[in-house]
């Protein structure tokens, strides 16, 4: 008796469609994170910035140990908490306290922007993904953050890896109308900025959060511009600048962590910057990459400045990242750009180094490990290195103000 051919199903017609396998990836890979996280930050979930030795105080203060342990006497100074072993231990807003009262007796020790000193708005930056940007984002606004600055992070990006580093997982805990995006879209959503910005457990330092909703800005621009539309509520280009004028007064710097690619977010971005960064990977194709990225940008920006946009820049400044000193191409690349660009290349460089990579695997930023968690040499190196890049960066923030140091 021949087989009733309707009721078996054809194993093409048994597998799951593309859909339905990276629907069920995503699901799965969110769930391990979430669980992950659960089992990095108890009992909250939350992540936490670890406390800082009276040294490292001393040093972020600008100031002795023996001068610190001295306030501490005085009553000058809240007591810290101690360790088992009897070590004091700050935190952050303990440090910042101690700031706001030593600017009493010289306002170096406090560096927040003054009376005509304008929001610095910094625009991380490239074409290509995996040249650092991210990273370099993260580590300049906690730099920032621990040297006494209001700082703003921004995550731009719809892949919101910058805000997985600070604790959020985009899918889970940012939801609909939480991002940048809800301050640009033209509709009855549109929400204020302020109402957007979320602290983080660096004091000082807060942050506007990303997930994939922010693509709704490249979506729905083409659109208002094909109506007429993009000018109701101001040019794409303005609202980014826009809405960071509205939080301007709480904050000294603001650091917007790009999309990698040139579309409305990062042109919109570009034209509210102040500075811009752009990191670069030494190799041969990524600078390759850059050149398109370069040529596309000038061109866009040319467009946006005959229709009218403000771009106000005070620094362009191209950032090595992921740098290897005794590789001959990668150095023989870095001398290539030099002679390019000259000083718009910075001075130092981001080093490649085991320490960065190892504190990402737990989502935090070699700032957030404790010293004991790697290679004392290792970490020393990699401090030494990201102190340098990020020290210039502050230098050229200060340098815009008009302040000389």
């Amino acid at each position: 008796m021949p087989r009733d051919r309707a009721a078996t199903p054809s194993p093409s017609a048994a597998r799951p469609g593309l859909e339905e396998l990276i629907a069920a990836d995503a699901w799965l890979l969110s769930s391990q994170l979430t669980a992950l996280r659960q089992r990095l930050f108890p009992p909250a979930s939350q992540k936490t910035l670890r406390g800082f030795s009276s040294g490292e105080a001393a040093s972020l203060l600008g100031i002795s140990d023996a001068y610190l342990r001295q306030l501490s006497l005085a009553g000058e100074a809240a007591e810290p908490a101690r360790t088992a072993a009897g070590r004091r231990r700050y935190t952050l807003a303990e440090i910042n306290a101690l700031r706001q009262r030593l600017a009493q007796r010289g306002r170096h020790y406090l560096p927040w922007r003054r009376e005509g000193e304008h929001l610095q708005r910094i625009a991380v930056t490239n074409f290509k993904g995996g040249s650092g940007k991210t990273t370099t984002a993260a580590h300049l606004v906690q730099h920032l953050a621990l040297r006494g600055h209001r700082v703003l992070a921004i995550d731009l990006d719809p892949q919101a890896s910058l805000s997985a580093l600070f604790g959020y997982q985009p899918e889970t805990d940012v939801g609909e109308n939480e991002t940048f995006y809800g301050a640009l879209r033209q509709d009855a959503a549109a929400r204020p900025l302020g109402e957007i910005i979320r602290p983080t457990y660096f004091d000082g330092l807060d942050l506007v959060p990303g997930n994939l909703e922010l693509q709704e800005f490249e979506h729905e621009t083409p659109r208002l511009l094909a109506t007429g539309r993009a000018g109701a509520e101001g040019l794409f280009f303005t609202r980014v600048a826009e809405a960071l004028a509205t939080v301007a007064g709480r904050y000294d710097v603001a650091v917007i962590d790009c999309p990698p690619q040139l579309g409305f977010l990062t042109l919109a971005a570009l034209c509210a910057a102040s500075g811009v960064l752009v990191t670069i990977h030494p190799q041969m194709l990524d600078v390759a990459s850059m050149s398109q990225f370069l040529l596309m940008t000038g061109d866009l920006l040319g467009v946006v400045k005959r229709a009218g946009g403000r771009l106000q820049l005070d620094f362009l400044r191209y950032l090595v990242t992921r740098y290897e000193p005794q590789d001959g191409p990668q150095a023989q690349v870095v001398g290539f750009l030099r002679t390019l660009f000259g000083e718009r290349v910075l001075t130092n460089a981001m080093l490649k180094s085991t320490a960065v990579a190892d504190a990402g695997l737990t989502k935090q930023t070699l700032y957030e490990i404790p010293r004991q968690g790697v290679q004392r040499a290792t970490y020393a190196r990699a401090l030494e290195a990201l102190g340098a890049v990020n020290g210039e960066i502050e230098h050229l923030i200060h340098a815009a103000w008009g302040r000389h140091e």
